[in-house]
């Protein structure tokens, strides 16, 4: 596909692209469930192995934070989500509520808008006006600046739940593989906890700027602080309790 010229400038190629799809409610669901998952668990392995208990009572511990911090999890993004998607829809009613009842001051906001972006005050005024005949597309112009989101592209709850549920539970499983697989042993399951957050913030480098060693090395951190002072609660309330 060729696009027409400008005065003086030749024909170019419209490269065809695509993006990554930040609106759908999976991707920040995702990556907070997993890496969520991830630490909690390995802090609790940490805390619960460090108060010294058997093997029995770390996995029993484990599972249980799996399955309540999953259920959470999945709960609480559904709720964010549908809370964020229904004051989006009332916004959007008192938007279109302004233009009906007021269409020529909606008219010089959009005018104003395009002002401040660049354009001349005539070009600004007549873009305003062309916008202004579909009241839809002024409606969408108008909850996009004002808002920052798209009404025609909300996220989904359900989607964000299930990406929430699952990663979550992958991500809190791994600590405890050692001790289900016959392996029980504290420091083999934290290793498999920090391995798991270095892989997990590598991939979730790909969709950021940072680089893959960076966002890995990060969260390798943030979960070693808090197991960390897990374990060194669960050391002191257990000698204690001995």
């Amino acid at each position: 596909m060729t696009t027409a010229p400008g005065p003086g400038l030749p024909s170019a190629e419209v490269e065809p692209h695509t993006h990554a799809d930040v609106s759908g409610g999976w991707l920040r669901a995702a990556v907070f469930g997993g890496m969520d998952g991830l630490v909690t668990n390995t802090a609790l392995v940490a805390g619960v192995g460090g108060g010294g208990v058997g093997a029995h009572a770390v996995v029993l511990s484990g599972v249980a934070g799996l399955a309540a911090g999953a259920i959470s999890m999945a709960l609480g993004e559904y709720t964010s989500v549908s809370t964020q998607n229904e004051q989006l829809d009332l916004e959007v009613a008192k938007e279109r509520r302004e233009l009906a009842t007021n269409p020529v001051g909606e008219q010089a906001e959009l005018t104003q808008l395009w002002e401040d972006r660049g354009l001349d005050p005539e070009l600004a005024e007549a873009v305003a006006a062309q916008l202004s005949r579909d009241p839809e597309q002024a409606l969408r112009v108008h909850t996009l600046n004002e808002l920052g989101l798209d009404p025609e592209d909300k996220p989904s709850p359900m989607t964000a739940a299930v990406s929430s549920f699952a990663c979550f539970a992958v991500g809190a499983l791994i600590p405890l593989l050692p001790y289900l697989l016959g392996a029980p042993v504290l420091w083999l399951a934290l290793l498999c906890g920090g391995a798991g957050l270095v892989v997990a913030g590598a991939l979730s480098a790909r969709f950021t700027p940072r680089p893959w060693w960076s966002a890995g090395l990060r969260q390798l951190v943030f979960g070693a602080v808090a197991a960390t002072a897990t374990y060194l609660i669960g050391s002191a309330i257990g000698v204690g309790a001995a």
